[in-house]
């Protein structure tokens, strides 16, 4: 099969995965947000900072280096697995007294308890790192995203019977438990692995230069994407952080309906060519084509119709994020293209890029969002969020056409020039229609076929669809 081939194969089912997986979250959030109060999602937006943290310390780059290395062997694996039983083991025990230090923070006792649950959930997660990884490096997509589809119906299930018995924020917390248990037990029932409980180090050395690149970027970017939430939760109050958690949430939807399906196949196909330089940036630069051609025009598509997308969504009492999402939308575009970068750097085996790219990254968002918090808003948050996203935009392209590539900008700025034009098509429109009196969702229906309509015109106008054409029809 060849390389054509394998993305269509494997976009097709991580798109079938993350699409489904998108509608049933809107579908449970929307329930959830007419029933849960700002309060109660503000405690989990908190607690689920240091999960999030936690959860990385547990995967330590390993998932990354086992789709990357391909010298392994199934003993080796084994042995990898018995040293993350261990190591999600020791960070579960850790987590369930966090909460001590969280709640004296935050000073709300509430996180006590709340961290005890949420140890049993970090150590599925902990230990499904290995199995996941498996079935990504034997490229069995279908697999991985249909128990993600059947993992997030029971989760969903579950969370909004919970918060209909008033459970309230503790709906959230065990069906995220039910979730990591899902996934770990079917993907460990799928790949055979048997933990090898005396821990062998070779194996770990073998993936040690890899994953330790891997880890420190995550460890710098953890802090530089999550400092928002820590700094809102504690300096403004709880419900300034789920208002912008709400808006910042809904900002990530296009990543994940986009981005997300196709950047986890692109290190598992392209890790074979790893020392094929020029494969690799055509391969960035199209998919940089497509997300660009894509996400600049819904930026701004988001960007006018803030309001009516929130309060659809969320219903009214969610409209202190309206504005917060409007800043955001902003960025949607720069989040996208960007998010694929970390695979191309590891498919080129080049983490000690990817860590250099976090470090400056990291340096930006903190002194950005810093400066927001600072100036006592989640408005004034999101829009230093925004400047420190372009910034690292630029810098992390520098890197890898300089660096890696041994180029220039100009590739990249040649393939943002026509989306750039379908971007400015939209914001036209939208600057001359007048407002429109119906209901929110009547609103974006007459919206989004004004969008899609447009979409097409500047397709045809700048030829992107010819190129569409071409990339989907491409078989080699």
């Amino acid at each position: 099969m060849g390389m054509a081939e394998e993305f269509k194969k494997g976009i097709f089912y991580s798109a079938l995965g993350k699409y489904s997986n998108v509608v049933i979250q809107l579908l449970v959030t929307a329930i959830l947000s007419r029933i849960l109060t700002p309060d109660e999602y503000g405690i989990v937006a908190v607690v689920n900072v240091f999960l999030i943290f936690f959860q990385m310390l547990a995967d330590f780059g390993i998932g990354p280096a086992i789709i990357q290395n391909k010298t392994l062997t199934k003993q080796e694996i084994n042995s990898i697995f018995g040293f993350s039983l261990y190591l999600a083991l020791f960070l579960g025990i850790i987590f369930a007294f966090a909460g001590y230090p969280i709640s004296a923070f935050y000073n709300n006792q509430v996180y006590r308890p709340i961290s005890i649950v949420l140890a049993v959930t970090l150590f599925f997660y902990g230990i499904l790192v290995v199995p996941q990884s498996i079935l990504l490096r034997e490229k069995r997509f279908s697999t991985v995203n249909i128990v993600m589809i059947l993992a997030n119906i029971a989760a969903g299930v579950v969370s909004v019977v919970l918060a209909i018995n008033g459970f309230s924020y503790y709906s959230l917390i065990i069906s995220n438990t039910v979730k990591a248990a899902l996934l770990f037990s079917i993907f460990y029932m799928k790949t055979n692995l048997k933990a090898q409980l005396k821990i062998d180090k070779k194996p770990l050395k073998k993936i040690f230069s890899f994953s330790k690149n891997q880890f420190l970027f995550n460890f710098i970017n953890y802090f530089s994407r999550n400092l928002d939430s820590v700094l809102i939760g504690r300096y403004l109050s709880s419900s300034s952080l789920a208002f912008y958690d709400k808006a910042y949430q809904v900002s990530l939807y296009p990543n994940q309906i986009l981005t997300n399906v196709i950047s986890p196949v692109i290190q598992p196909i392209m890790s074979n060519y790893e020392t094929d330089y020029k494969k690799i940036k055509d391969v960035y630069l199209k998919i940089t084509s497509i997300l660009a051609t894509i996400g600049l025009p819904l930026s701004v598509f988001l960007f006018f119709n803030s309001n009516e997308i929130i309060l659809f969504l969320f219903g009214d009492q969610w409209g202190d994020s309206v504005i917060t999402f409007q800043i955001l939308a902003l960025s949607v575009w720069i989040q996208m293209i960007s998010s694929s970068s970390g695979a191309i750097f590891q498919s080129a085996n080049r983490t000690d890029l990817l860590l250099l790219s976090g470090i400056l990254s990291a340096i930006v968002t903190v002194t950005a969002i810093t400066i927001g918090v600072i100036a006592g808003s989640i408005e004034s948050v999101a829009l230093m969020v925004v400047l420190a996203f372009t910034i690292n935009f630029i810098q992390m392209n520098y890197l890898l056409m300089y660096r890696l590539f041994q180029s220039n900008f100009e590739g990249v700025i040649k393939v943002l020039i026509k989306p750039i034009i379908m971007a400015l098509i939209q914001a036209v429109f939208f600057l001359v229609v007048p407002s429109l009196p119906f209901a929110n969702f009547i609103n974006l229906v007459i919206y989004g076929i004004a969008f899609i309509v447009l979409f097409f015109i500047g397709l045809l106008v700048t030829g992107q669809l010819k190129l569409l054409k071409e990339l989907i029809l491409k078989n080699k």
